[in-house]
């Protein structure tokens, strides 16, 4: 029987999702310096364009993430994962969890770690079988996996579903590939296990993007970590946050 606990987090819409693997994937600026001498009223000090667009850029900007990409974070999230590959066609990548303090600043807590995408790359306008990953900023709620809950914090459905059978793009086993993933939150409902296969965006938009344990190559959509960090960003993840996955090609999420 699944196993689930835990209730579901709030939905983040996202801007972009792809099928499971063998069915789709296996600021505020601060015043002006006083005036050594008054003024008057129409000349009175404020910040330059320059002075409020610096000190949020400092303070509250996600490293890697330009202000396009981070309009769409939802302002109540304090934990980011950002997944950026070199290029829009590369197959590969890099991983890193962020995490805002009360101050608005975003620190490193985890990673960065290597990732594997989709075979040909990164898309805006994702369709099922079209070997691409997603672009966008996507909400992480719901976990589960072939293997017993490693202490998630998300709801977590155990279940024999997630068993996995075959050979990726490399020839190498996909094996053990969905021992532990995490959903996200592309075309699918939030809350429900990632099992689910209800598309709201419709079946041709593809469905199922996990983050799931690395086969050693590319995937069909989804994002791929080595277990151990896996099981790491599985345990970090915290509802309460509200996290959400940045993930595309680099020049991309910078805009």
């Amino acid at each position: 029987m699944p196993v689930r606990k835990g209730a579901p987090a709030l939905l983040y819409a996202g801007t972009l999702c792809a099928a499971l693997l063998l069915s789709g994937c296996a600021s505020t600026a601060p015043p002006a310096p006083a005036p050594s001498a008054p003024k008057p009223p129409a000349a009175s000090a404020a910040p330059t364009p320059a002075d409020g667009d610096a000190r949020p850029e400092r303070v509250t900007r996600i490293p890697g993430v330009g202000p396009i990409t981070q309009a769409r974070v939802p302002d109540g999230t304090t934990q980011v994962f950002v997944v950026t590959g070199a290029t829009a066609d590369s197959n590969t990548a890099m991983a890193v969890l962020y995490e805002r303090n009360a101050a608005g600043r975003w620190s490193k807590t985890a990673g960065p770690w290597p990732a594997h995408n989709a075979l040909h790359g990164w898309t805006a306008d994702h369709d099922a079988g079209d070997l691409r990953t997603p672009i966008g900023v996507f909400r992480l709620g719901d976990a589960g996996g072939r293997l017993p809950d490693p202490g998630a914090r998300l709801p977590y459905d155990q279940d024999d579903e997630f068993a996995i059978s075959g050979t990726g793009f490399s020839g190498e086993s996909l094996e053990g590939s969905f021992d532990h993933v995490i959903a996200i939150d592309y075309n699918r409902v939030p809350g429900r296990t990632p099992l689910d296969k209800e598309r709201p965006l419709g079946p041709e938009k593809g469905g199922g993007v996990w983050i799931h344990v690395d086969h050693g190559g590319p995937t069909q959509a989804c994002i791929a970590l080595e277990r151990g960090p896996l099981r790491e960003l599985l345990v970090a993840l915290d509802p309460a946050r509200e996290p959400v996955v940045v993930m595309g090609p680099a020049p991309e999420i910078a805009r």
